[in-house]
């Protein structure tokens, strides 16, 4: 299974507009709002930036707090991770979901993604239009749009609040860009498109570089897409928790069979 380059040059709005509506229709955590270059961001919606701002006053540093109180957990650094894991899988699906159906990387550059914090679900993302750098491929431009520009100061932002094991969080990652992968191989269209093939090739290309590379053990390329992880996200440890599929660990610690 070849890794996919980029696709035709994708620049009129409507075509754009295309791709992100197909990448949209996924699902929640492929839904993100655009707009044309130069546009302004809706209401509400504030710089990916401020949310990596450290510290528990920060506004990462609340949704942990929040988190915490919801999963009835006092242990800081397992919330942590939960939030660290359900925001890895957000950027990942958007990002993977724009290169394996329209051959496009977004531009996530934290100055240009914009957020806002929804009641319930996966935080909301608005982005212009424009794609990423012309150029290189689509595992480095999005190796760099995910894990430099946005997952390398999320971690900082999360060890600001919580003692995470850096390693850990690189599991986290790994495990979210998997899990962005499946959701695509579960897709009629994307399956139908040849979608589905182009994301796992890409998913297996990325396990293959830093940081991803080392965090787990995938399955051969004529199986599944799974990984098995080296590390664990810490969920066993929320009350009424268990082991993830993808865990290090085959059953709770300290848990008879």
């Amino acid at each position: 299974m070849g890794v996919p380059e980029r696709g035709p040059a994708v620049t009129g709005s409507w075509e754009q507009a295309a791709v992100w509506a197909s990448v949209s229709r996924v699902g929640p955590y492929f839904a993100v709002r655009t707009g044309p270059a130069g546009a302004e961001p809706p209401a509400g919606f504030r710089p990916m930036r401020e949310f990596y701002g450290e510290g528990p006053a920060s506004p990462l540093g609340v949704r942990i707090g929040q988190a915490a109180r919801q999963l009835g957990t006092r242990e800081p650094r397992v919330a942590a991770s939960v939030v660290h894991l359900g925001l890895a899988a957000r950027l990942w699906s958007v990002a993977l979901g724009a290169a394996a159906l329209g051959g496009i990387v977004p531009d996530l550059h934290p100055d240009r993604v914009h957020w806002s914090m929804p009641a319930q679900g996966p935080l909301d993302l608005w982005l212009p239009y424009d794609t990423a750098p012309a150029g290189g491929s689509l595992v480095e431009g999005l190796r760099q749009a995910v894990a430099v520009d946005n997952l390398a100061p999320l971690a900082a932002a999360v060890r600001s609040v919580a003692p995470v094991a850096e390693r850990l969080l690189d599991g986290n990652a790994a495990s979210a860009l998997v899990g962005a992968g499946r959701v695509l191989a579960a897709d009629p269209t994307a399956r139908h498109t040849g979608a589905a093939d182009r994301a796992e090739a890409l998913v297996r290309a990325l396990l293959d570089t830093p940081p991803l590379h080392g965090t787990g053990r995938i399955t051969a390329a004529d199986r599944p897409l799974a990984l098995r992880r080296s590390s664990c996200c810490l969920y066993y440890r929320v009350p009424g928790g268990g082991v993830c599929g993808d865990c290090v660990f085959d059953r709770p610690p300290g848990r008879r069979p």
